[in-house]
């Protein structure tokens, strides 16, 4: 089956108001800037988005935050990214803060049909018993806060019950790329990408390179868990921006 789109607009025209987005990349590394831009071109608002964090001011998931598009946020680091805390703080997005390795593996659990899991990441604070702040009201106020999960005791250490992450749609960037939705990923840019890939119900790759085949042996994610491929230029490949740009003495 031949999942190749002619391009990014294409791949994503059909996302509506309101979808859910697990979205690949930390920082600025492995992030779908293509298909993130073709978004903001598309339109839709109301988005809730999946990811580790989002973006920074002006590149990744950022430009679509700065926008207005994004209503809401799962994901485990605001970091250095401006107009994401002031948004949060201000009451104009929803943001679940989770610890890292929670949020990865409720994308993978997702992915892998597995609809919850216990995990002792969490436990006693308020990760576990709630109240942590989802949503800011306009005085300070919290508006909307978290609920407490489900505490469980195996073998004497206690667990906290997590959900798996589905979502409508996903976008993804990696290295190389085949036909049938097979992909590979560079180092450190395969970060949250795989994992992002496999909570989709419908997932957008864009890749650097396109090859009609792979060798099976170097895949690092099956194109079962992709829908649609989306061949970048050469110029769109090479576009890859620093977060901290940091030079020798």
């Amino acid at each position: 089956m031949d999942k190749v789109v002619a391009s990014a607009a294409a791949a994503v025209a059909d996302v509506p108001d309101g979808a859910s987005l697990a979205v690949g990349g930390f920082g600025l590394s492995g992030v779908p800037n293509v298909l993130i831009e073709a978004l903001l071109e598309a339109g839709p608002t109301g988005l809730h988005v999946v990811s580790n964090n989002c973006g920074v001011d002006g590149g990744g998931l950022g430009v679509l935050l700065a926008a207005g598009r994004i209503a809401r946020v799962t994901g485990s680091y605001i970091g250095e990214n401006k107009t994401f805390a002031r948004k949060y703080l201000a009451g104009e997005v929803e943001v679940e803060l989770i610890p890292q390795g929670t949020l990865a593996e409720r994308l993978r659990a997702g992915g892998c049909g597995i609809p919850a899991f216990y995990t002792p990441a969490g436990v006693g604070t308020a990760v576990a018993e709630g109240g942590l702040p989802w949503r800011y009201a306009p005085d300070g106020g919290v508006a909307v806060a978290s609920p407490p999960k489900e505490v469980r005791e195996f073998d004497g250490v206690e667990y906290v019950l997590e959900r798996g992450i589905v979502t409508d749609f996903a976008l993804v960037r990696a290295r190389r790329g085949d036909r049938y939705g097979n992909l590979v990923f560079n180092k450190a840019a395969r970060n949250f990408n795989p994992l992002a890939a496999m909570a989709g119900r419908i997932t957008v790759a864009e890749v650097e390179e396109l090859v009609d085949a792979l060798d099976p042996d170097e895949v690092h994610l099956p194109g079962v868990f992709v829908q649609r491929v989306v061949p970048l230029t050469p110029e769109q490949a090479a576009a890859k921006g620093i977060e901290k740009r940091t030079v020798r003495t």
